[in-house]
């Protein structure tokens, strides 16, 4: 069905989507680093979303939800190695926008099953090594960027722009001055025994060894080199602000900043990576600007998630398609105070390095473990997020009733979604998930830690973007 347009020429969208950024690492988010400067100050121009969610981890099925409005069951993608394509019957953001006469590029996100449809890919260096020095993750993405930029902003059509920043995702080497900002002490020090337990994990320890200083000893020099990245990225960013505002079309463009997942840093001993469905791994940044539309200076404290951001776009650029049907619904309710909230308790997915699910409440985070995991934890956790925000102490033994309950409504959940969208599960289909093929599910903690590995970090590239044959 051709898109109703509302109105005359559609604005340009621009899509920051920020792998492994931690909402709660930015200082407009009450960081107390100033690691956002210019985020902060985007963000005073637009509406900043303080709970925003990625149920759904890692990228792969993150994005899925971000660029179709399905949550998990719409898209059946919840694994970081997911086998095939996305569904083909679930039109993607860019796929919509084309339709609509957009111009789409996509900037460091080609291998994704839900990168389909953009009319141009291209891409850029986001790795790294500590043999080969600092990584200038985000010029190189401008390097590329800018040039298409100009490209599509002489055109007569609108333009749908998808960049993916790299800097927070490890390996973290921020380059000069950043590596030093937050960080002032010796990283070397054989008194500081933090980073021995992260050195000695073995499923990690040589891709930790691939990129961290030789000797290094203590965290927190790791967790400054997590937030120079930040930082880093963030003063790249301020490059294509003032682009768009030098071409006169900042304010005619819809940007959004996004996260796919945060990170853990030295959290739940799930050692600077993005697995474990902690807070720190869930809850997001979602940053709108458009100034004709979305209120500047708002903050909405109220309830969204990824599979909310499709219909958001199409509303605010006034595309209207009655023929599609999204699990997310437009945030601008939300923006305008119309609406608290949306969903306050949902479904909670991990398919990374564990296979585990759960259900989030505003008082409560229910984790199960589909197989044992290689960090020995165990089959059931239960976190008060009022009494224990940072999910420390794990209260299941203590608490079986409210185990029992929110189990009851998960699975409840479950059943009436997969009635709604005719799937099962995907969360039950996920053979060789970890990449082993033939072993199947993990029978021990004791097999999946000295089963799973990853090494250099040109493995772990390969393993988000070329694994998914």
């Amino acid at each position: 069905m051709a898109p109703q347009r509302r109105g005359t020429r559609p604005p340009n969208i621009v899509l920051f989507g920020i792998d492994s950024i931690r909402a709660d690492h930015m200082s407009c988010y009450g960081y107390p680093r100033l690691t956002t400067p210019h985020m902060d100050h985007f963000a005073q121009g637009g509406t900043l979303f303080e709970r925003n969610f990625s149920p759904s981890i890692p990228t792969t099925p993150a994005y899925g939800s971000m660029l179709t409005g399905r949550d998990c069951f719409g898209t059946q993608v919840v694994a970081l190695r997911h086998k095939g394509p996305l569904r083909a019957e679930v039109p993607t953001l860019p796929e919509i926008l084309g339709e609509a006469g957009y111009n789409t590029t996509c900037v460091g996100f080609s291998g994704n099953p839900s990168s389909r449809g953009f009319d141009t890919y291209l891409t850029f260096p986001g790795w790294g090594s500590w043999n080969e020095g600092r990584s200038p993750k985000a010029q190189n993405l401008n390097d590329v960027t800018l040039p298409e930029l100009d490209r599509l902003a002489k055109k007569r059509q609108p333009f749908f722009l998808f960049l993916r920043h790299m800097d927070p995702h490890a390996p973290y080497l921020p380059p000069a001055p950043y590596e030093r900002s937050f960080y002032h002490g010796n990283e070397t020090d054989p008194k500081n025994k933090s980073m021995e337990p992260v050195l000695a994990f073995k499923p990690f320890r040589d891709f930790f060894a691939s990129w961290l200083p030789p000797g290094i000893s203590d965290k927190e020099y790791v967790i400054a080199q997590y937030d120079g990245a930040i930082a880093y990225m963030d003063a790249a960013i301020q490059t294509i602000f003032t682009a768009l505002a030098t071409k006169g079309i900042l304010d005619e463009t819809i940007v959004v900043l996004n996260g796919d997942h945060g990170e853990t840093l030295y959290d739940h001993e799930c050692w600077f990576d993005h697995h474990g469905i902690y807070d720190t791994v869930l809850h997001v940044p979602l940053i709108i600007r458009y100034p004709s539309k979305v209120p500047a200076g708002g903050r909405v404290a109220g309830f969204s998630q990824h599979k909310d951001l499709v219909p958001t776009l199409l509303d605010l650029a006034g595309i209207a398609r009655p023929d599609l049907t999204f699990d997310g619904r437009s945030l601008l309710p939300l923006m305008r105070g119309e609406v608290a909230s949306y969903e306050s308790e949902f479904y909670i997915t991990e398919c990374t390095w564990m296979r585990k699910h759960g259900w989030r409440t505003p008082q409560w985070k229910l984790i199960l473990a589909l197989e044992p995991d290689f960090h020995f934890k165990p089959a059931v956790e239960l976190y008060n997020l009022v009494e224990d925000p940072d999910e420390n102490h794990n209260v299941a033994e203590q608490e079986p009733e409210t185990v029992a309950f929110l189990t009851a409504r998960m699975n409840a959940w479950i059943a009436r979604r997969e009635a709604e969208t005719g799937f099962p599960n995907p969360m039950h289909h996920q053979g060789d998930w970890h990449g082993h093929v033939g072993v199947g599910p993990f029978q021990s903690s004791q097999q999946a830690y000295d089963t799973l590995h990853i090494g250099d970090p040109a493995q772990a590239a390969r393993l988000q973007a070329k694994s998914r044959e």
